[in-house]
C-alpha cells in the first residue's frame, strides 16, 4: 500500500473478488466491476508518480488532490469490505446483530439485498472516480509531477567536508579505529577497502574526511568524491579522475566526450601502477558500488579505499566495515554546550536540567546536536521555548526552520524507500518515543492493515513482512533491539529524530493521529477524518472518528470514560496491549467489530472470560492474549477460519475444534492436556511456529505415553513448521517415533525428554539452525549425531537434575559442528580437547562444565583446556563443579590460570568467565 494513494492499490484486486461465482452478481454489474478495476489501476499508476516526488516539492493543488483521492479510496474500500465480510460471514453469524453495521450498505438481512446494494455502491464509486478524473484534468497533475519546482537549497551535508579539525568532537577514537582497519594490510599489499556504515546524521562523511586527511599526507594520488542517492556514475567517475590529476583531466583531456565504459578504462589505466587513497562518500546501492569498484584498479601497491553508506547490504558487499556509533554522552555534552555557551562550565544553572534532557533526546547523533544547539542559541532569553522544543522532539510537532536541514538529510533515506516500505515506516509513528517495538506485534499489524501484499513462491505474509522489517534495519532507519542468540533482532527502536520526521510526514498525510499530553493542542490542528488513532495521554479526544480503522492505547489510565467501541465498526486493529482493563472487563462489544483483524490485549491483566461473540469476527487474523489471566478460550473460536496467529500464555489450554482453524500459522505458549487436542494439531498444515506445553503426570489423569505418541504423529503432518518448542508440565516426555517431515525446521527447543529423539539426525533436519534440548540422560553417540547437523549454528544441551553427568572422553570427528557459532553444554562434563582441530571452525561462544575432582584424580589435565584450535572464539564460560569432596585450592587456581593463559595467547583474546557451584 502506497502512502499517498491510501487504499487505492488494493481496490482493483478487491473489486475482482466480486467477479467470483460465489457472489452471483448480474452481468451488467460484473462488466462495471471489471471496467472500474481497470480505471483504478490507471489512477494508481498516476498517483505513484506523485508519491515519488518529495512532499515539499509538490504543488499545493497536487497535495489537495492526493488527499482527496486517499480519502475516497478509504470510503471505497469500506464499502467493498463491508459487502465481502457480510456475505462471507452471513452463515456463521446471527443476522439480527447486523442491523446498524454500515450506513453504506443498509440493513444486513440477506445476501440478495447485499448484492443489490453493492451494485448501487459500484455506481457511486464510478461517479466518484469521474469527479476525481475531472479534477485531475483541471490541475494538470502529470505536468506538475514531471517538472517539480526547482530548488536552490544547498545539500546540508556539504558542510561536513569543510569542518575544521579543531571543531570536531569525539572523532579521535573512531578515526583511529578506521585508520587501523586500513593500515592492517596483508603481506601482498592488496588494496584495502573499509566501509563506514550508519544512519543519516551520525557523521560518516565527517569521519571519512578526518581519516582521509590523517592518512593521505604521503599519498600523491587521492580523491574524495560524493555519490548520493541518485548518482550519475559518469559524473562520479569524472570527479574521481579530476581529483586524482586535475591538470590532466581539466586541460589536457576532454572527459565529456567519453562514455561510461571509456571512463572506467581510463581510470583503470591511470591507477594501474599508482598507490592511491580514494573516498567514495554516500553509496546507496550495491550495483553502483560494483561499477565504481571495478573502475578502481587493484594493483597490490597498498592502496586504500573508504566508502560511506547508510545501507548494511552495501557494507557487507565491501566486507570490512566500521559501524558508526553515536557520540558518547560526554562528547555529546561537549559539542552541545560548546556551540551554545562556549563550554559546559559557562552554562547558566537554570539551563542545565533542560539541556541534559535535550542532549539525551539527541542520542549522540552529531547532526541532531548541532541542529538543536544552533536553534537554541538564539533562544537564551526564553527558557520556556527550550522546554517546548524538548517536548516537540519525537512528535513531529516542531515546525521551526532551523530543523529543516536535519530533516532533509534524514528524509533522503525515506524518499529512497519503495512505496510499501514508506508506508510501513510511517506506521511506526503509532508508537511512543523510546518505545521498544516487538517485531511480531508490528508485522501482524502491518498485515492487518493490508500493508503486506501476498508474496510469491509460497512465502507467507508474515515472512514477507519480516523481510520488510529487516530491510528497514538494513537501511538504518530503525535500530535493532533484543537480539537472539543468532544475532537476529526480535524488536526495534526508532531514533527520536527519525520519529520526529515520520510523525511530521504522517500528520501531513493524515495517516496517523497521535494524541500526546495536551489534547487541545493535538486535536485542534488535526484536519479531516481520523483513520488511525494512537492515544498516549489520559484523555479521550474529541475527533471525527467515524472512519476509524485502527486504535492503539498506550496509556492504560484513561481519565475520561472510553466511549463504547462497538460504534467503531470499521476497526481493523484494536491494540490495548499493556492497558489496565480492570474497569473494562466486558469485551462482548468486539462481536460487532466485523472488520477486526488484530485484537491485542496482551499484558492487560484481563481476568474475565473471553466472550462467545469473538466467534463472529470472521476476518480476525491475530488474537494476542499473553499476559492476561484467561484460562480458556470460548468454543466459538473454532469458527475463526482466517485466524493466523494465536498468541496465548501458559495458563490457557487449546480448545476442541482446533482442526477447523486451518489458516493458523502461529500458536504461541499454549497448554495441551489431551491426546485428542494433540491429534487436532496435525490438521493445521499451515503452522510455521508451534510452542506448546504438554500437561503430564498422574495428577492430570492423562495418558502420558498416548499424548507424546500422538504429538509425534501430528508433527509428522506439519510440512511447513519452522519453529518448534515442546515442554512438559509434570513429567518426562518420550518423543520417540518416526518423523520425516521436518525438513523446513530451523529452530527446535525440547524440555524434559528422556533421551535425544531418534528423529533428530542429519538426513531429517537439513535446515536446523538452532537446537536447545534438555534431556534426562545425554549419551556419547548423541554428541556425534548433533555434530553432523550441517546447518546447526546454535546448540544448547542440558541434562536435567542436580548431579553432573560424566561421559568420559568422547571425541567427535574433525568435521563436526561445521557451522556452529554458539555451543553451550550444561550438566555433563565437557572440555575443549574433546573437539579436535577442524571441528567447530567458526565457534564464537563456548560454555562447558568441569568436574574438578576429575582433574584432581588425573582423568583430565590442564592440556585438555587448550583453546588454540578454535580460531574465532570470543567468549568462554566455564562451570566449575566442586562437589562435596575437599577441593585442592592450588589445583583450582592452576586451572583458572591455564584458562587465562589460553585466552591471552589466543589471537582474538576471548573473555573467560568462571561460575562455581556444588
Amino acid at each position: 500500500m502506497d502512502l499517498v494513494t491510501g487504499a487505492l492499490s488494493l481496490l482493483p484486486s478487491k473489486l475482482l473478488e466480486l467477479l467470483k461465482d460465489e457472489y452471483k452478481l448480474q452481468k451488467g454489474v460484473r462488466e462495471q466491476v471489471q471496467s472500474l478495476s481497470w480505471e483504478l489501476e490507471s489512477m494508481h499508476a498516476a498517483l505513484r508518480k506523485v508519491a515519488a516526488v518529495p512532499w515539499d516539492q509538490l504543488d499545493e493543488q497536487d497535495k489537495v488532490w492526493a488527499r482527496e483521492v486517499r480519502e475516497a479510496s478509504y470510503d471505497m474500500e469500506d464499502i467493498l469490505d463491508t459487502f465481502l465480510v457480510r456475505v462471507d460471514g452471513q452463515e456463521q453469524a446471527d443476522p439480527s446483530k447486523f442491523k446498524h453495521a454500515m450506513k453504506y450498505m443498509g440493513d444486513l438481512f440477506s445476501k440478495g439485498k447485499a448484492r443489490h446494494e453493492i451494485s448501487c455502491a459500484i455506481e457511486d464509486i464510478k461517479k466518484q472516480l469521474e469527479d476525481i478524473t475531472e479534477r485531475r484534468k483541471r490541475y494538470r497533475v502529470d505536468d506538475l509531477v514531471a517538472k517539480p519546482a526547482a530548488t536552490t537549497s544547498i545539500d546540508p551535508r556539504i558542510s561536513a567536508l569543510y569542518t575544521k579539525v579543531s571543531q570536531l568532537v569525539g572523532i579521535g577514537k573512531p578515526r583511529d579505529k578506521v585508520a587501523k582497519l586500513l593500515t592492517s594490510i596483508a603481506e601482498d599489499m592488496e588494496t584495502k577497502i573499509v566501509s563506514i556504515v550508519g544512519f543519516g546524521g551520525l557523521g560518516k562523511t565527517t569521519l571519512a574526511k578526518a581519516v582521509y586527511e590523517n592518512l593521505s599526507q604521503d599519498v600523491r594520488f587521492k580523491a574524495f568524491v560524493p555519490v548520493g542517492r541518485n548518482p550519475d556514475l559518469k559524473t562520479v567517475l569524472k570527479d574521481i579522475l579530476i581529483d586524482l590529476d586535475k591538470q590532466r583531466y581539466t586541460t589536457e583531456l576532454n572527459l565529456t566526450i567519453l562514455n561510461e565504459r571509456q571512463l572506467i578504462d581510463e581510470l583503470r589505466e591511470f591507477l594501474k601502477d599508482k598507490r592511491y587513497f580514494i573516498v567514495i562518500d554516500d553509496i546507496w546501492d550495491v550495483p553502483s558500488w560494483n561499477i565504481i569498484r571495478y573502475a578502481l584498479y587493484d594493483n597490490s601497491l597498498g592502496s586504500k579505499i573508504v566508502i560511506t553508506t547508510r545501507k548494511h547490504d552495501v557494507a557487507m558487499k565491501v566486507g570490512c566495515s566500521y559501524n558508526m556509533e553515536p557520540l558518547p554522552y560526554e562528547s555529546s555534552k561537549e559539542l552541545f554546550y560548546g556551540r551554545i555557551f562556549g563550554s559546559e562550565q559557562k552554562c547558566p544553572k537554570k539551563f542545565v536540567e533542560i539541556s541534559e534532557g535535550i542532549i539525551k533526546k539527541c542520542r549522540g547523533v552529531p547532526l541532531a546536536i548541532i541542529t538543536t544547539s544552533s536553534f537554541l542559541a538564539n533562544k537564551l532569553g526564553n527558557i520556556k521555548e527550550w522546554y517546548e522544543f524538548c517536548e516537540s522532539i519525537g512528535s513531529g510537532l516542531g515546525g521551526n526552520s532551523d530543523m529543516e536541514n536535519m530533516r532533509k538529510i534524514l528524509s533522503l533515506s525515506y524518499y529512497d524507500l519503495p512505496a510499501h516500505l514508506k508506508t510501513c515506516l510511517l506506521y511506526l509513528s503509532v508508537f511512543p518515543e523510546d518505545y521498544e517495538i516487538n517485531s511480531g506485534r508490528l508485522i501482524w499489524r502491518w498485515i492487518a492493515e493490508d500493508f503486506v501484499p501476498p508474496g510469491e513462491g509460497g512465502q507467507s505474509l508474515f515472512e514477507l513482512g519480516q523481510s520488510y522489517f529487516y530491510k528497514l534495519i538494513n537501511r538504518s532507519l530503525i535500530q535493532p533491539a533484543q537480539m537472539d542468540m543468532d544475532g537476529m533482532p526480535l524488536a526495534c527502536h526508532v531514533h527520536d529524530m527519525v520519529l520526529d520526521l515520520i510523525c511530521s510526514l504522517s500528520r501531513e498525510e493524515n495517516f496517523v493521529a497521535t494524541i500526546l499530553g495536551d489534547t487541545k493542542q493535538n486535536t485542534s490542528s488535526w484536519g479531516g477524518k481520523v483513520h488511525r488513532l494512537s492515544l498516549h495521554n489520559t484523555t479521550w479526544p474529541t475527533l471525527d472518528m467515524s472512519k476509524l480503522r485502527s486504535l492503539t492505547i498506550f496509556n492504560g489510565a484513561i481519565i475520561n470514560p472510553v466511549p463504547s467501541l462497538s460504534c467503531h465498526r470499521l476497526l481493523r486493529v484494536l491494540d490495548l496491549n499493556g492497558c489496565n482493563l480492570g474497569d473494562h472487563q466486558n469485551l462482548s462489544f468486539v462481536g460487532s467489530l466485523f472488520h477486526l483483524r488484530y485484537l491485542g490485549i496482551r499484558g492487560t491483566g484481563y481476568d474475565g472470560e473471553l466472550p462467545l461473540e469473538i466467534g463472529k469476527l470472521q476476518v480476525l487474523q491475530t488474537l494476542s492474549l499473553s499476559g492476561t489471566n484467561c484460562i480458556e478460550l470460548p468454543s466459538s473460536i473454532a469458527g475463526l477460519k482466517r485466524l493466523k496467529c494465536l498468541d496465548l500464555d501458559w495458563n490457557i489450554c487449546l480448545p476442541d475444534g482446533l482442526r477447523n482453524l486451518t489458516s493458523l500459522e502461529v500458536i504461541w505458549c499454549a497448554i495441551v492436556d489431551s491426546a485428542h487436542i494433540v491429534e487436532e494439531l496435525g490438521h493445521l498444515t499451515q503452522l510455521r511456529i508451534l510452542t506448546v506445553q504438554l500437561k503430564l503426570g498422574k495428577e492430570t489423569g492423562c495418558d502420558d505415553e498416548g499424548i507424546c505418541k500422538a504429538l509425534v504423529e501430528s508433527l509428522g503432518k506439519l510440512q511447513n513448521i519452522r519453529h518448534l518448542a515442546i515442554s512438559s508440565d509434570g513429567g518426562v516426555m518420550n518423543l520417540e517415533g518416526s518423523l520425516e517431515s521436518l525438513r523446513n525446521l530451523s529452530y527446535l527447543r525440547i524440555e524434559q525428554t528422556s533421551l535425544l529423539p531418534t528423529w533428530i539426525y542429519p538426513g531429517s533436519l537439513l535446515l536446523l539452525s538452532s537446537l536447545d534440548i534438555m534431556v534426562a540422560q545425554v549419551r556419547r553417540e548423541d554428541i556425534h549425531v548433533l555434530g553432523m547437523l550441517q546447518a546447526l549454528r546454535i546448540l544448547v544441551v542440558r541434562v536435567s537434575g542436580n548431579n553432573i553427568q560424566v561421559l568420559g572422553r568422547f571425541v567427535v570427528g574433525p568435521d563436526a559442528f561445521p557451522c556452529a557459532r554458539v555451543c553451550r553444554f550444561y550438566g555433563f562434563q565437557t572440555v575443549p580437547s574433546m573437539f579436535p582441530r577442524g571441528a567447530m571452525p567458526g565457534l564464537e561462544d563456548f560454555e562447558f562444565w568441569i568436574r574438578l575432582q576429575d582433574f584432581f584424580q588425573g582423568e583430565f589435565t590442564t592440556d585438555d583446556l587448550s583453546l588454540d584450535h578454535l580460531p574465532y572464539l570470543r567468549r568462554v564460560s566455564v562451570y566449575l563443579h566442586r562437589g562435596k569432596e575437599k577441593i585442592d585450592e592450588e589445583m583450582e587456581m592452576k586451572l583458572k590460570e591455564k584458562l587465562r593463559q589460553e585466552a591471552d595467547d589466543h589471537p582474538i583474546h576471548p573473555s573467560v568467565n568462571y561460575i562455581f557451584f556444588g
